[in-house]
């Protein structure tokens, strides 16, 4: 190393050495600390390799870095350590991570593992807003979460505008068949599949959800017609009606839907609650119905079996 390297990485070491002490110390500010170390360590290996566009290029430099600090202070200063601060350092510099308050140097490991700047920002506001722990971040990264909302819904996130309750519905939604046949299912079969695994289908539509009745039975004219499910939304304070279709969507299906929305905003819905919004899963979604519909409240999504 040249005089300018040793500088940095005894700099560097101080700060990795403070790291390990405040490691040691059960306070509050454990994490807030071990955040701001590794924070700094990437901006310093920045600054080692000369500057952000040469740090692209510059691992030979980190190579050095971790063997030495490997030599002199053991184990947990591997390239890819200090290949994670320094991204670290990349992506947050506009956005101190010391000012985000439920996520730990684990969350920010998995979430470094993503490429897409604005996925990640994303699954930091869920981590932010739900408290998410590790391993649920995982399930969600691997899931493939944000790359199944709609690129109306992504805009929206990246430009800070208001998101409605279905704009977090996932497309698709993946159902588990629990190892039986995926040919020539009926409704009631990927009904029956939905119910036994219900949880996951909530958490697939969004958050805030909540089961109330499959089968929900509705008088239309002295006629009784069934709703396929009865959700309610907590957060944004309103019926879900839902209806599964093993098909392509069709008008016909929006019609029918519309008029279940139509019919629990008059006779369910109270004064104090929003309009009711539809969504239909089905097998195949024909693009075209949902740009020609007039009802922003009803979405439609498709189903995958695994």
């Amino acid at each position: 190393m040249n005089e300018l390297e040793e500088k940095y990485y005894s700099d560097i070491k101080d700060e990795l050495l403070q790291s390990v002490i405040d490691k040691k110390i059960d306070t509050y500010f454990t994490n807030r600390n071990e955040l701001s170390h590794y924070y700094n360590v990437g901006k310093m290996i920045i600054e080692a390799q000369g500057g952000e566009e040469r740090a692209k290029y510059g691992n030979g430099l980190i190579k050095k870095f971790s063997e030495k600090l490997t030599k002199e202070l053991g184990k947990g200063f591997s390239q890819q350590s200090l290949k994670k601060m320094r991204r670290f350092y990349l992506h947050f510099q506009k956005r101190p991570p010391v000012a985000v308050q439920f996520l730990s140097w684990s969350h920010y490991e998995i979430l470094l593992t993503v490429k897409d700047e604005n996925e990640i920002n994303y699954y930091i506001e869920q981590i932010e807003t739900y408290h998410w722990g590790k391993r649920t971040l995982q399930e969600k990264i691997k899931s493939n979460e944000y790359q199944r909302l709609c690129v109306e819904t992504k805009s929206k996130l990246i430009n800070k505008e208001e998101i409605d309750v279905s704009s977090y519905i996932k497309n698709p939604i993946y159902i588990n068949t629990f190892n039986s046949d995926k040919e020539n299912i009926s409704e009631n079969t990927l009904k029956s599949f939905i119910l036994r695994d219900m949880d996951n289908f909530l958490l697939q539509l969004g958050q805030g959800f909540a089961y109330m009745a499959n089968e929900y039975k509705i008088i239309i004219g002295r006629k009784p017609n069934y709703i396929d499910m009865l959700l309610y939304n907590a957060i944004f304070n309103c019926y879900v009606v839902v209806e599964l279709k093993v098909t392509e969507s069709k008008k016909d299906h929006l019609c029918q839907i519309q008029v279940y929305m139509n019919y629990i905003d008059k006779h369910l819905k109270n004064i104090n609650q929003d309009k009711t919004i539809g969504i239909i899963v089905c097998r195949k979604d024909n693009k075209y119905l949902i740009e020609y519909s007039s009802d922003s409240r009803i979405k439609i999504t498709t189903y995958e079996l695994v």
